[in-house]
């Protein structure tokens, strides 16, 4: 009986030694398989941008052509060639740190984007461009607040899925605390009565936490209660708002929403030319910036906007790519909000120029003017792109070329 025992307990002893040789040697193989090389995905994301910058600059050129005189337009196109230089700058400076390189000053980053946020309602310090007051005025540079606020948010919620782990799922001690981060930036945001941006906050920050690990119920509820909240708050209140969703439902009429489709189909197949056009040389509002696609459309016509459509929707195919890439948790729940943000805010503006949503002034990313956009969308890139640098820093053989190599 003892002997019995004895080959038994071996017998035991065996297969646990077995199970933890089967266990280690499946970590190695799925620790360093050989996956797609990240950096194919990266370079053709760049490639992607940069092209889109330099539609951007020659479509800002002709715009100022057309409402500024010779010593003006010189300045400005001046000034669009330092946002481009600078957005290739903060691509460059994105993708050397990555998200990794930034994550243990989370937590300063976030006070201060709070600080700014909070900034823009102090007199002295905000600028008013426009006739909205979301910027924030240092010296010679202005900039908007909460497009900063948007990729810190982002990150730091992808830090604090990553921490959480399993206790995500519980609303207490997981989403709350998130969730009440969220609520003070997106109203901080909305007090500037800028809903597209808030909700475009809100938006991005729910998706990281339920991409995260979160529970669909826990994002779900609080996403419809405070935006659609919201959306009736500033209905109510604010005139500008409810003007524009009366427009959107055809109970009103504004001329910059006919003139943007009047300027789309005035270009036809190959459109105008570069510099032409009745509707740009009429002075139509914000053609430069929440309708630039109806510009490219008066100028280049619809072939114009299908290049376009077709590199934004490469920008997706190649983020998409690049985030299911990734291995390391952090570095793709950042990589994911950080894209998902810059393809939601070129997806909103597509459908306000088409008359699927009301008007929220939403610029086209690296398109439109705005030195704060095109900056921080590059910025946002440029951190999901070094997530693919660090993976192949710390992980060679997961590149293929290495692998043959060897």
């Amino acid at each position: 009986m003892a002997r019995a025992r004895s080959n038994s307990n071996r017998t035991q002893a065996l297969a646990a030694g077995l199970r933890q040789l089967s266990f280690d040697f499946a970590r190695r193989v799925t620790t360093h398989a050989h996956g797609p090389d990240p950096s194919v995905f990266a370079n053709a994301l760049c490639g992607v941008v940069l092209a889109l910058m330099a539609i951007g600059f020659l479509v800002q050129a002709s715009h100022a052509a057309t409402i500024q005189g010779v010593a003006d337009y010189h300045g400005e196109l001046v000034s669009q060639a330092l946002f481009r230089v600078g957005g290739i700058a903060a691509l460059a400076v994105g993708y050397r740190f990555g998200p990794s390189g930034v994550r243990q000053f989370l937590p300063i980053l976030m006070v201060a984007a709070c600080v700014m946020l909070i900034a823009v309602y102090v007199p002295g310090l905000r600028a008013e461009v426009n006739g909205s007051k979301r910027w924030l005025k240092l010296g010679l540079f202005t900039f908007q607040p909460s497009e900063v606020a948007r990729v810190v948010l982002v990150l730091w919620v992808a830090d604090r899925c990553t921490r959480l782990g399993d206790s995500l799922q519980g609303f207490r001690r997981g989403v709350l605390p998130m969730l009440g981060a969220t609520f003070v930036f997106f109203g901080l945001v909305l007090g500037e009565t800028d809903l597209g941006g808030s909700l475009l906050l809100l938006l991005c920050a729910l998706m990281v936490m339920w991409v995260g690990g979160a529970q669909f119920r826990s994002v779900a509820m609080p996403a419809i209660v405070v935006g659609g909240g919201a959306i009736a708050s500033l209905a109510t209140f604010i005139p500008y708002v409810r003007h524009r969703i009366a427009v959107f439902f055809h109970q009103a009429q504004n001329d910059q929403v006919s003139d943007t489709f009047g300027a789309i189909a005035h270009g036809g197949p190959l459109g105008v030319g570069i510099g032409h056009g009745p509707y740009r040389s009429a002075g139509v509002p914000y053609l430069d910036s929440d309708y630039v696609f109806a510009q490219l459309g008066e100028e280049f016509g619809l072939f114009g906007m299908f290049v376009v459509l077709g590199l934004a929707l490469s920008f997706m195919w190649f983020s998409l790519r690049l985030v299911l890439s990734l291995r390391d948790r952090y570095d793709g729940l950042c990589a994911f909000g950080l894209l998902i943000s810059v393809c939601l805010q070129g997806m909103i503006h597509f459908q306000v120029v088409a008359r699927l949503a009301p008007s929220k002034g939403m610029t086209l990313p690296f398109i439109s003017d705005g030195g704060t956009s095109l900056i921080v969308s590059s910025l946002a890139v440029g951190l999901a792109l070094g997530a693919a640098r660090r993976l192949n820093s710390e992980f060679p053989s997961c590149n293929p070329s290495n692998a043959t190599a060897s």
